[in-house]
């Protein structure tokens, strides 16, 4: 159960700069949230699954 509470459920972030993919436990180790470029700038990828629901 431990395992669970520290996950973050695969969330991958990815550099607006270089396009850089870090996943969120990589960036939990680090003492500042940025790229390795240096960038700050990160937003969540998007699974490439598209979700596709029925219309009523």
């Amino acid at each position: 159960m431990e395992d669970s509470s520290k996950s973050f459920g695969g969330v991958i972030y990815e550099c607006v700069r270089c396009g850089t993919k870090v996943s969120a436990e990589e960036l939990a180790q680090l003492p500042e949230i940025k790229c390795i470029c240096g960038y700050r700038v990160l937003k969540k990828s998007r699974p490439p699954v598209v979700k596709q629901l029925k219309a009523i």
